[in-house]
């Protein structure tokens, strides 16, 4: 039974239309859409999440007047715009929050697709190393192991964590690992950024916290209960001492530890506050055990989630596992 295409997939052929001329032969039809048709779901997904052509672009390494022409055609071809041009951001209009749902359908549906493809062609074994912080080991990452468990059940993973971010670049940089995960890496040459989600800082806490019910709190509400808070050797413990000390308060925790996994379990079992981003307690939010506060002191100091490879890449089925981090890290990002 043969369908008619919908009004995207119209477009998407116009536009290879407009690439190949007007005398196109069906195979470049076909094949130039999906290529176009996936570039494209992923520039509307990216400006849809970040709100921005220009963060768009700077997350997907693409310059940003092709995103912003993709965009403008796509709308032209569907006659309806699907982003509202406000001030200092892009918002969906109507139109454009039907068309998302597809867009985000379809590119699992691509994962998918792909998953596939490299099962035919033999990728389906070998051996993967992910660096990582021990936070991120108990929380974000394990959902898309199994996933992708699921789906490669002969290769075999070796995740090993590390405390710092340096130690991370170092096992990326020195082949020890394929990918690395973990927060606010700086720059190194021989190292490229594979995806980037930005997460802010506020306080955690046991659902049945007298602050737990709040839309957002002060650093001075917290300062009754008992803070549970990172250590000097932690990427979050300069955003803290800065903002304390921004306020005049002095920081008083009454447990400082390296474990994120201590600092989730204490404020559970207890009144205490601990301060950490929406990567850090993703998990245990869905659970209902654990509720996340915004913090007016914190409301600008972020930190970045990143996936890192190295810069001559990695195998085929590791590039699988990192596609799977990147859609982790987006779902999660805000």
């Amino acid at each position: 039974m043969s369908h008619a295409p919908t009004s995207l997939q119209s477009a998407l052929i116009r536009q290879t239309r407009c690439l190949f001329g007007n005398e196109t032969p069906s195979f470049a039809i076909h094949w130039g859409a999906r290529m176009l048709h996936s570039r494209l779901l992923n520039y509307v997904d990216e400006v849809a999440r970040t709100g921005s052509i220009r963060k768009a672009a700077d997350r997907l390494n693409v310059a940003a007047s092709a995103i912003s022409r993709q965009i403008l055609a796509l709308e032209t071809q569907l006659g309806t715009p699907i982003f509202q041009r406000l001030p200092k951001k892009l918002i969906l209009t109507a139109a454009g929050e039907v068309l998302i749902g597809h867009v985000r359908q379809t590119l699992k549906e691509l994962t998918r697709t792909q998953i596939k493809i490299e099962e035919l062609k033999g990728l389906r074994r070998g051996e993967i190393t992910v660096a990582m912080m021990s936070g991120l080991a108990s929380n974000l990452v394990p959902s898309t192991v199994k996933e992708f468990r699921a789906a490669n059940p002969r290769v075999k993973l070796n995740l090993t964590l590390f405390n710092t971010g340096a130690e991370i670049q170092l096992a990326v940089a020195n082949g020890e690992a394929d990918l690395g995960i973990g927060f606010d890496f700086g720059k190194d040459s021989s190292l490229k950024v594979l995806a980037r989600g930005v997460g802010r800082l506020g306080a955690v806490m046991a659902p049945n916290h007298p602050l737990a019910k709040r839309t957002s709190i002060r650093l001075s509400d917290c300062t009754d209960y008992p803070l549970v808070i990172a250590d000097s050797t932690s990427a979050i413990r300069p955003y803290l001492d800065t903002a304390f000390a921004r306020v005049a308060i002095d920081l008083q925790p009454a447990i400082e530890t390296n474990s994120i996994e201590i600092m989730r379990h204490a404020v559970i079992l207890n009144d205490g506050i601990t301060f950490l981003t929406p990567f850090d307690v993703e998990s245990e939010r869905r659970a209902g055990r654990l509720t996340y506060v915004t913090i007016r002191e914190l409301a600008h100091d972020t930190q970045a989630l990143m996936l890192i490879g190295h810069v001559r890449g990695t195998s085929a089925i590791a590039s699988v596992l990192a596609e799977m981090l990147k859609a982790m890290i987006r779902d999660v990002a805000e």
